[in-house]
This record gives structure tokens, C-alpha cells and sequence, in this order.
């Protein structure tokens, strides 16, 4: 960049011409268009001898971290006003270096480590001199070993097989001196190996490369117009460690839908099995529609959102990114939730309902005999209160296991004893509020009648109170046998 200024009054250097101008860029770039050198205050023939002295210094600081400008000047008249920056920018007189250090934020060394651990891969790209962005790098822990540090003048002599070769192995790796078009050729390379790129950037020259990124992400502080109109995403506090904990907050998202959509599928077992065993065992329902209805749409839904509130898990950032063609609704989550947590409450539920007439003398050749009566609704009333109280067993059942599963549900490997019990205040309203609503449903007569409940007794509370331990023992075993397979 090049500047003319009046010198007509100024005593810092004495100037037979009344103008002169200032031409500021890469040293050696600047010192390539420089004939003469300032020293002592008097101009001298730049020799070869200046040349390497000021390529040393430069590479010197910026093997420090600095980043170094060159300086050089131009004495003139009038004339100098009508040239061109071009036409200004030759024959200069060379006048120093000057050295800028911008210190890395203390907390990006950190970010960078837990994007290392979370396996993501991050490149260096910038249009600062190679050793300035390699001294940067090591600041920061990007590279440890020896860099491999690629200019865009390096970059431009390699085809794009070979650039996807390069980048097949992204570690050590520092781009520097990089163009516009460097950068976007860096995002499209990336893109054609199958990743997903998110692009950082705050100037004009970064606005190509954000725009091709899968994530493009503008700087909001010190940025330009064009990047943040380029950008998906706009950083207020020009932070890059912010990046990294919006990645672990998205995968926390990802990981409470996930938990949401398990606690709410583990029910549908129960309320299915008491359809299938009145089909094939010849009995009546252990539930009505009223009472699956106040399961979905009551009880289960303030625990649900809890879920939804959970911070990250332990290890968040420890895993790998997921596939991206991997589908939110899996066959593990699946499995886990109608092969292992539902046939655990659709089992507990049963064997509530049976228990009722169990205590009532009934077995199950007892039950089959006077179920055409209960479907016909021309059973003696002392029986349909028997059936009614082992429905309202089994309701009640269901919402205790739930209890045990919302907990369970809280990670899909990490044991609930390392979350903590406490961790997440909202579960505990959830549960407060579900069973505020399975009293009410038993115990309020309006709603007794709505639901066809019928109070339970004292051992059959006491019965209930095992549930919860129970689904959720069995659930931190299976955590237990999958970290165990994992770690072999």
C-alpha cells in the first residue's frame, strides 16, 4: 500500500521535494522494488549485502512470532501525485522493518487441544509470511512436530490430486502467503474428501472461501461488511475457543434429542404388550386408551424436556464427529429403547397386573374364564374393581419405571453415578410433576372415573418403589458390558 504525503514542513527527515511517498507491504516484496537504503539519516546504494542483512532480520522476527511490515519511501514533486500506485512503488529508498505482535488469546492453545482430542482437524490458512505462521502455530499447539508449510506460490504448482493428498493427512500442516482463490481451492479440496469444512475468516480476501464452506464463520468484532454478508455465522466476540464450545453445545443438542426420543419410545412397549397379551393369553387389557393417553400425554412429557435441558455429557468432546450420513433415529437407539428399556417396563407392568389378581386368587386360568365377562362389561361390580386396580398397577408401574429410565435416558454410555443425580434440577420437577398427576388420575374421584383407576394398597406401593433401582441397575450393567467390550 502506498501513501503520498505533503513534506513540505515536516523536520523528521529533511526533503529537498516538497512531496513524498510511503510504501508499506511484505519486506521482502518491498525490498525487491528498492534501490537505495536509509542509514545514519544519509541514502546509500542497496547492495546485496543490505538485501540478505534485511532477509535475515525479517525471517529472524518472524520466526519469533512477529509480524513484520517493510517500509520504503519515494522523494518527488508535483509528478507524484498523477502516478499510479504501480509507478509509485518503484525505485524506492528502503527505510526498516517494522515488527507487530498480536498474541494469540490464552484460551485458544486450550481449543485447540479439545479440538485435537474431539477429531476435528484444523488447518492454519492465512496470508501472513510462512515462518510468522509457522512460529504462530507452534504458539497455539497446532503443529508439535516439523510443519509442513505450504505458500500459495507452492500451492499453485500442485494439481488437485495432489492437493487432496497433501491434505489426507491435515496434521503438522500451515498454509501461508494465501490468496483469495488459495483459499477457496483449500475449501473445495476439503470438500471433495468428504469433509465438512467450516471456514473462519474476517476480510475482504476470506469472503470466497466462507461462502464455499459447509459452515462459513465471520468475525463480528473486527470483520469486514463482505465477510459477515458471505458468513453463515457471525462470532460477536471474534473468539475462536467460542467455536469450539458452540461445536460441544451442538453436540450436546444432537445427544439430549437422541435422549428425549429414547424416553419417549421406551412407553410404547408397555402400552403395546397388554394389547398382544390379550390377543394371544385370552385376558383383558392391563390398560385402556384413557390411561395410555395420560402416560404420553401427561406424565411422561415435563421429564421428556428435562432431557432436553442436559449439558453436555463427560467426554463430549473426546469422541469423534459422527458420520454425517449417520440418521438421528438408529438401530441403536432403537434397540436400546424397544429391545432393552421397553421390554423391561412392559415386563414390569405385567407382572404388576398379574400380582393384583394374584393377590385376589385369580390365576391365570381364573383370569381367561371371567374375561369375556370383563370385555362385555356383565362382570359382577367386585370384580371390574379387582380389574380396575390391577390396570391402575400396571399404569402406575409404567410411570415408576419411567422414573428409572429418565435417569437412564440422561446418557447412552456414561454411568448415571458419574452424572451425578443432582446435575440436572429439572429431572426432579419432572418426576414431581408426573407423579402429582398419577395421584390425581387415582385418587381424585372426576379423574378416577375418566381413567377407570382404582386405589392401591399399601404393599402394592411398596412394590412400585423397586422399579426405578431396578430398570436403572439394569441399564448401568449394560453401560458397564459396553465400556468393558470397548476397552478390549
Amino acid at each position: 500500500m502506498t501513501v503520498i504525503l505533503d513534506w513540505h514542513l515536516s523536520e523528521i527527515w529533511s526533503n529537498e521535494f516538497p512531496y513524498l511517498s510511503f510504501t508499506k507491504g511484505a519486506p521482502l516484496e518491498v525490498l525487491r522494488h528498492c534501490h537505495w537504503i536509509l542509514r545514519d539519516g544519509q541514502l546509500q546504494e542497496l547492495t546485496q549485502t543490505d538485501r540478505d542483512e534485511v532477509a535475515k532480520a525479517n525471517d529472524d522476527l518472524a520466526r519469533q512470532g512477529f509480524r513484520v511490515l517493510g517500509v520504503a519511501a519515494r522523494k518527488g514533486t508535483q509528478e507524484l501525485l498523477k502516478q499510479s500506485s504501480q509507478q509509485l512503488e518503484q525505485d524506492l529508498i528502503f527505510i526498516g522493518l517494522t515488527a507487530m505482535f498480536d498474541p494469540p488469546r490464552p484460551e485458544v492453545a486450550e481449543a485447540i487441544a479439545l479440538c485435537h482430542r474431539a477429531g476435528i482437524a484444523v488447518t492454519m490458512v492465512t496470508g501472513d509470511y510462512s515462518l510468522t505462521a509457522e512460529a504462530i502455530a507452534r504458539q497455539i499447539g497446532l503443529i508439535r512436530n516439523q510443519a509442513r508449510v505450504f505458500t500459495g506460490e507452492d500451492l499453485g504448482h500442485l494439481s488437485d490430486a495432489q492437493l487432496r493428498q497433501i491434505l489426507h493427512r491435515p496434521a503438522e500442516l500451515v498454509f501461508a502467503r494465501m490468496a483469495p482463490e488459495h483459499k477457496l481451492r483449500l475449501v473445495q479440496a476439503y470438500k471433495d474428501l468428504g469433509q465438512i469444512v467450516a471456514v473462519t475468516g474476517d476480510g475482504v480476501n476470506d469472503a470466497p472461501a466462507l461462502k464455499a464452506g459447509n459452515i462459513g464463520i465471520a468475525m463480528g468484532m473486527s470483520g469486514t461488511d463482505v465477510a459477515r454478508e458471505a458468513a453463515d455465522i457471525v462470532l460477536l466476540d471474534d473468539n475462536f475457543a467460542t467455536i469450539v464450545s458452540a461445536i460441544e453445545q451442538g453436540r450436546a443438542v444432537y445427544q439430549n434429542i437422541r435422549k428425549f426420543i429414547t424416553y419417549i419410545l421406551t412407553s410404547n412397549v408397555p402400552e403395546l404388550v397388554p394389547f398382544l397379551a390379550m390377543v394371544f393369553l385370552k385376558i383383558p387389557p392391563a390398560l385402556v386408551i384413557m390411561q395410555i393417553l395420560a402416560i404420553d400425554l401427561g406424565t411422561d412429557m415435563v421429564p421428556a424436556l428435562a432431557l432436553g435441558a442436559e449439558k453436555p455429557e463427560v467426554g463430549t468432546m473426546q469422541q469423534s464427529p459422527r458420520q454425517k450420513s449417520k440418521p438421528l433415529l438408529d438401530r441403536s437407539l432403537l434397540l436400546r429403547a424397544y429391545g432393552f428399556l421397553g421390554a423391561i417396563e412392559a415386563a414390569s407392568g405385567m407382572a404388576g397386573f398379574f400380582l393384583v389378581w394374584w393377590s385376589y386368587g385369580y390365576g391365570l386360568a381364573d383370569l381367561q374364564a371371567i374375561t369375556p365377562a370383563i370385555l362385555s362389561r356383565t362382570a359382577d361390580a367386585s370384580t371390574m374393581v379387582i380389574y380396575q386396580q390391577a390396570m391402575t398397577a400396571t399404569l402406575a408401574t409404567i410411570v415408576a419405571t419411567q422414573v428409572g429410565n429418565v435417569f437412564a435416558c440422561r446418557s447412552e454410555r456414561v454411568s448415571i453415578f458419574r452424572l451425578g443425580f443432582f446435575s440436572n434440577r429439572l429431572i426432579w420437577w419432572g418426576i414431581a410433576v408426573e407423579w402429582i398427576l398419577i395421584l390425581a388420575i387415582i385418587y381424585l374421584p372426576p379423574l378416577a372415573a375418566v381413567f377407570a383407576t382404582e386405589p392401591l394398597v399399601t404393599w402394592q406401593w411398596l412394590i412400585l418403589l423397586a422399579y426405578p433401582p431396578l430398570l436403572l441397575a439394569a441399564d448401568e450393567l449394560r453401560k458397564f458390558f459396553w465400556q468393558k467390550f470397548r476397552n478390549n
